[in-house]
């Protein structure tokens, strides 16, 4: 099995906050990241995928391929954007990173046409990532 991965960055601003949580609980849940003007991050995006290597490329799957995908279905609609706000598919939900990568993965992992999505890695500092390697997950908000 061979794994590729694919990094990509994206700008974007977002608020932490819960609209059915007091102001007090949500500044004691989410902290700093409760601004009400909210904050930005300079995120790196990993997408790895796992395949078998095509004999006739040499290949799991193309990497411009793999790129021009994550660009037109994710970067593209999440840079330089308020996330809370300006993104269709995070609208009503937490944008904390773990739904972040959740949603990337339910978008992307139906797309990749040769292999199998493996893992979304999301790096919201150098400090602050998550990983998620799971399947597709309806979210009730």
């Amino acid at each position: 099995m061979i794994y590729i991965t694919r990094r990509l960055e994206f700008c974007a601003s977002h608020r932490l906050f819960n609209p059915t949580f007091s102001d007090e609980k949500n500044a004691d849940t989410f902290g700093l990241c409760n601004n009400p003007n909210g904050h930005g991050h300079n995120y790196i995006l990993e997408v790895t995928v796992k395949g078998e290597v095509d004999p006739e490329t040499g290949m799991v799957l193309g990497l411009k391929a793999l790129k021009n995908l994550i660009n037109e279905e994710i970067i593209n609609k999440v840079d330089h954007k308020n996330l809370n706000v300006d993104v269709e598919f995070l609208k009503n939900i937490i944008p904390t990173a773990e739904n972040i990568a959740i949603h990337f993965w339910n978008i992307i992992e139906p797309k990749i046409d040769s292999g199998t999505l493996h893992e979304i890695k999301l790096f919201e500092s150098e400090r602050n990532f998550v990983v998620y390697r799971g399947t597709k997950i309806e979210r009730p908000y």
